[in-house]
């Protein structure tokens, strides 16, 4: 998964949590030619608006300008995890059980990177899915990427 510094995590968490948002996740990610991109996902029981991404995206530039924890030039963006939110904790993939989530690693396991299926269990730093009747066990150090697959029913 798209790790980042101990001390970024920290720091992007004390300006998220007193807002009254949950920290989702963070991304550090290279653009390249154009320096990096800093992407904070913030959740919250009400869900998230613009105004809410805005509120942060001013508080957190503020802080980032003082402590300077990205070498380089960066664009921040905050936004909500959205529908097909990625999943970066165990605690997250646990929220998520039963539902289709897909998951690419950073290394093979069964002849294959990426999977898609049913999660059956997040637990113990792994995480297991139903894939095509058979069930797959991922360690967390493994995953590269993982994201819930939006389920949408038609109408009648």
């Amino acid at each position: 998964m798209n790790k980042v510094s101990q001390q970024l995590q920290s720091l992007v968490e004390g300006v998220v949590e007193p807002l009254g948002y949950e920290l989702w996740g963070v991304e550090l990610l290279a653009r390249p030619g154009a320096g990096q991109l800093l992407r904070v996902y913030i959740e919250s029981p009400d869900g998230i608006g613009v105004d809410d991404c805005e509120r942060l995206s001013r508080q957190l530039s503020a802080v980032l300008d003082v402590e300077d924890p990205i070498a380089g030039e960066y664009v921040l963006e905050v936004s909500s995890p959205g529908m097909d939110r990625p999943l970066y904790r165990l605690d997250q993939f646990a929220r998520y059980l039963g539902e289709v989530v897909r998951v690419r690693l950073s290394s093979t396991v069964a002849g294959r990177k990426n999977f898609r299926g049913e999660l059956l269990a997040a637990d113990g730093e792994k995480v297991q899915l139903l894939v095509d009747g058979e069930t797959v066990t991922l360690a967390m150090d493994e995953i590269d990427t993982a994201r819930v697959v939006p389920q949408f029913q038609a109408r009648r």
